[in-house]
């Protein structure tokens, strides 16, 4: 687990911004393969020049602000998004700010004026199909060609394919709104997770047998609907469980809510904060008959989930620790 991750802000003064670093840029939304191939040949080129790594990245994602009234489906919000980038190795990232501002720098402004100027970076590392800039202009090539003029090393990294299928962030919602969490897991490395609170449910669960932790997910959240093997962090404490995400249609067909039950596990854990880890797909979201139908479904449920999670014992995100 990496320590000491430091994050710097467009507020950050300059002198505490190390000069001379090389830089991974991308929005990084999931920290998937693909990406994770931008950021380990920033490291590399960072060993080589005996400098820090950084991921220089974007909040809100670009999309948002571009496209304020379309729903978007995220794979990291930027809290998460930041732990996975501890936990490869960097030293920190550069959070800008996308706005009105930003997106209207020319590509050379940004460069000159952000990356060379403020940051002072030494090198950088992109993935071939990034772009930056008003009109999205600044593209790999640019920043190549202006490199021998800058005094830094650039590094394109080609795309990253499983089974011939490139990896991407779209290819990763479009696994999870379908249900491949295997594919969805391979494509980032490691399992998709969200983290949220603890909030008071109907008390359902309780009456059932199977007492769940509530968590609200987003609203633009496009995992199917259904029921999921999950491992939960509380911290440093894992624990296995079982989830259900959707709007429980055989009570009340509400707004879409997870529901985790956590196997062998006593406790109170209302206001607490969770990860939820995604580890393997079950069934689909049913509406039953009767509660007694239901509850033979979810011993059967607990008992799938408790195989998947057994074969998969170490399946967690790498997550770092932001200074």
């Amino acid at each position: 687990m990496t320590t000491g991750f430091t994050v710097i802000r467009d507020t950050t003064p300059a002198n505490a911004i190390p000069r001379g670093a090389v830089v991974a840029m991308g929005n990084f939304d999931g920290v998937h393969l693909g990406h994770r191939a931008v950021i380990e040949a920033a490291l590399q080129m960072g060993r080589a020049h005996g400098k820090p790594a950084f991921a220089v990245t974007f909040e809100p994602h670009p999309r948002s602000f571009f496209s304020p009234n379309s729903p978007q489906f995220r794979l990291t919000d930027e809290a998460n998004k930041l732990r996975l980038l501890a936990g490869t190795g960097l030293a920190g990232a550069v959070v800008m700010t996308f706005d009105k501002t930003r997106a209207g720098t020319s590509a050379q402004d940004f460069i000159h004026h952000d990356l060379i100027g403020r940051l002072g970076i030494s090198g950088i590392a992109v993935g071939y199909d990034f772009h930056f800039g008003k009109g999205r202009v600044g593209s790999p090539s640019l920043l190549v060609s202006e490199a021998p003029r800058l005094g830094i090393e650039v590094d394109v990294q080609a795309h990253v394919d499983i089974e011939e299928r490139p990896v991407s962030s779209s290819a990763i919602r479009m696994a999870l709104a379908e249900g491949q969490i295997a594919d969805a897991t391979a494509m980032l490395g490691g399992p998709w997770f969200v983290t949220g609170e603890v909030i008071h449910g109907e008390k359902r669960g309780r009456d059932l047998g199977f007492r769940t932790a509530n968590i609200r997910l987003d609203k633009n959240c496009s995992l199917k609907h259904g029921i999921y093997a999950v491992r939960v962090g509380r911290g440093a404490e894992r624990l296995n469980g079982v989830a259900s995400f959707g709007r429980r249609p055989t009570f009340d067909n509400g707004a879409p809510l997870l529901e985790v039950f956590l196997f062998d596990f006593e406790g109170d854990l209302y206001g607490a904060v969770l990860d939820v880890a995604f580890i393997g797909f079950i069934r689909d979201e049913l509406k039953f008959d009767s509660i007694d139908a239901l509850v033979r479904q979810m011993d059967d449920d607990s008992a799938k989930a408790r195989v998947a999670l057994a074969a998969a014992p170490d399946a967690f995100p790498r997550l770092g620790v932001i200074s």
